[in-house]
Order: C-alpha cells, then sequence, then structure tokens
C-alpha cells in the first residue's frame, strides 16, 4: 500500500476516489518510568523514551490508516498529512488522514 503526501503517485494516474481514510494512534507516557527522560527535557538534550513512544504511534497511525484504506480495496493513500497533539499531561495523540485511491 502506497502513502503519499503527494496530491498523486508519480507514473500511476488515480483512476478511483474511494473515500477519506483517518486513524489515530494513543500513547501513553509515564513520567515515573521516564524520570531520567523529563530530567533530560529540563535541562536540554533529547529523550529516547519520548521519541520511542513518538515513533511508535507514527508507525501505528500509518499502519491503521493503510488497513482503512485496503478495507475499500485502495491501491494508495494519497494527500496523507499526520497531526499531533499532546492528550492530558501523559498522552500522546497521532492522528493520519488521507484520501484512499485506486490507480490506473
Amino acid at each position: 500500500m502506497i502513502l503519499t503526501t503527494g496530491m498523486a503517485v508519480e507514473g500511476r494516474p488515480v483512476k478511483e476516489y474511494l473515500d477519506v481514510v483517518t486513524s489515530q494512534a494513543i500513547m501513553g507516557v509515564h513520567l515515573g518510568r521516564d524520570l531520567k527522560a523529563f530530567g533530560r527535557s529540563i535541562v536540554g538534550g533529547r529523550s529516547g523514551a519520548y521519541e520511542e513512544e513518538f515513533a511508535k504511534a507514527v508507525r501505528e497511525a500509518k499502519d491503521e490508516l493503510r488497513a482503512a484504506a485496503e478495507a475499500l480495496d485502495a491501491d494508495a493513500v494519497i494527500a496523507t498529512s499526520l497531526d499531533y497533539e499532546e492528550v492530558g499531561d501523559e498522552m500522546l495523540m497521532v492522528a493520519a488522514t488521507g484520501t484512499a485511491v485506486k490507480l490506473v
């Protein structure tokens, strides 16, 4: 399944626009478990624990977006976008949106 932020897939014209597809992944970040990461955020530097959770949320949102498009028998998802939101103090949400299409 092709995911692209573009409005088309090069060399493969859109034959049919099927529907808008969406997905969300919400991940918990626990301060107690990630105390070292919290300290890094105060003094500067990168937090591997937070980056890992973020990457996991992005993967899950994209996988669910693909699954939603496959349920429509799509060949690709175009105009894909990822949005990120902090939910409360210990939650991260990644939302993915795009247009499922059939290609020539």
